[in-house]
């Protein structure tokens, strides 16, 4: 739901004179997908499986960077944005950025990609946030004009809009597929798999994550809130996002993993390497979960990510591994083991997340080997797949996924991403095979049932 025009600051950008205020209300329980369907503007959708979600429409201020040093630039702008905070309401609804960023500080906004820049976040300017004790309302302003009292009428009058809005929203018709196409297909994939396994065979490269993308046309324009509102049902125990940087297009989707949360002082992540699909009955699926288990090239796998991001989080803090498992998702089973680190100084959520990303889950080892593989190897634009989206806010805390079982959609058309980690042993056929299952969170919610 975007604001009526006029009220939104006018210092989108940070200014070290201009004010944030916000304000809050507690409301009753409102369709989260009817609110997002009734903006257009920087619309933003953020859900994680502890029980925050966040939508928003409009933006009281905007942090956008490009090139190598946009995590800085980005630490920079808040810091600014952040100097001056006056916020009434519960913890929950203080003021947050939502966003992301581009794989790479080479990222260009083109094609696919037209308006997404190497890094854009957005301070919404109405949002509403749901926590375990309520549902929320919150007005945001930032500018040298904002105030207390001028927010607290443009709140009122946000509660009033919402009023009209319907309690429930049908989640709508899927808009069915009428092509398909793979921008590069399984033998140019399998032959660039087979020269990455040659690499690794031949010298220091370890590892090498290769990606490719499903270009879909779609029978309808796709209605991304009620996309968002069926991967709800059934991906309850994923993250769900959105970011949508103009009224074009906006980028979503469901991805299972964790680049890292921070509070306070504590820190958690994981390594999330290694899949099998599920099983069509309990033994089969018990039966995959045990081959996860067992397999010497996937917990080869799984233990570079893991000491890699041990590695990575050391120099921040007191670094703790936990008991790898299985996690268990609606259509893919991974291998994850937790990881916590307690922070000996104060260390921005940022600052993390540049040193975590991209995690060997999505990248490889060594790092800078991979990435130059990769470039090397992949013929298509990453952009902002496989990239941290999530939030931060004044305290330095947030959380980021990483953005993975993804698309980016606009209209008629959408683009979904996939990858695989390549490794010595690994077979371009089986590798192929893969990546299938990776691409239906999303293609599951565009194709009709006939």
């Amino acid at each position: 739901m975007n604001p009526p025009d006029g009220e939104v600051g006018t210092a989108l950008a940070p200014d070290a004179d201009a004010a944030l205020v916000s304000r809050s209300c507690e409301v009753s329980d409102v369709s989260f997908g009817s609110f997002l369907a009734d903006g257009d503007r920087h619309r933003v959708h953020w859900a994680a499986p502890d029980g925050l979600e966040v939508v928003g429409g409009g933006a009281a201020a905007r942090l956008t960077a490009d090139g190598t040093d946009r995590f800085e630039a980005l630490r920079r702008d808040a810091e600014t944005l952040f100097s001056a905070v006056d916020h009434e309401g519960p913890a929950a609804t203080r003021p947050r950025v939502f966003g992301g960023l581009a794989f790479g500080g080479d990222h260009d906004a083109d094609g696919v990609w037209e308006g997404f820049p190497a890094a854009a976040f957005t301070l919404p300017a109405v949002q509403l946030t749901r926590v375990d004790d309520g549902t929320y309302l919150t007005v945001t302003r930032y500018g040298p004009d904002a105030d207390g009292a001028g927010v607290a009428d443009a709140l009122a009058a946000a509660r009033d809009r919402l009023d009209d809005l319907p309690m429930m929203r049908a989640r709508g018709e899927k808009p069915g597929v009428v092509g398909t196409e793979w921008l590069v297909d399984r033998a140019e994939w399998t032959a660039q798999v087979a020269s990455v396994i040659d690499r690794i065979r031949e010298g220091d490269l370890r590892k090498a994550v290769l990606a490719t993308a499903l270009r879909v046309d779609l029978a309808e324009g796709i209605d991304i809130p009620g996309t968002l509102g069926r991967l709800r049902r059934t991906y309850p125990e994923c993250y769900r996002f959105l970011v949508q940087p103009t009224d074009g297009k906006g980028f979503f989707g469901p991805p299972p993993e964790r680049l890292v949360r921070r509070e306070g002082e504590v820190v958690e992540t994981e390594a999330l390497a290694g899949s099998m699909p599920r099983g069509d009955t309990p033994e089969a699926d018990a039966e995959h979960a045990r081959s996860l288990l067992e397999s010497e090239k996937l917990q080869h796998e799984q233990r570079l990510v893991v000491d890699t991001i041990c590695e990575q989080l050391d120099a921040f803090g007191t670094v703790g591994e936990g008991e790898q498992g299985v996690r268990k998702l609606t259509n893919i089973q991974h291998l994850q083991t937790p990881i916590t680190a307690v922070l000996d100084g104060d260390a921005h959520v940022l600052e993390l997340v540049e040193a975590l990303h991209p995690t060997p889950a999505v990248g490889g080892l060594p790092l800078d080997l991979a990435l130059a593989t990769i470039r090397e190897t992949e013929t298509f634009e990453r952009g902002w797949y496989a990239s941290p989206v999530g939030w931060f806010d004044a305290a330095g805390d947030g959380e980021f996924a990483v953005g993975i079982r993804s698309g980016v959609t606009g209209g008629r058309e959408a683009t979904l991403f996939a990858g695989n980690g390549i490794v010595g042993d690994s077979d371009p056929a089986d590798e192929w095979e893969e990546l299938q299952p990776k691409v239906r969170p999303i293609m599951d919610e565009l194709e009709r049932e006939d």
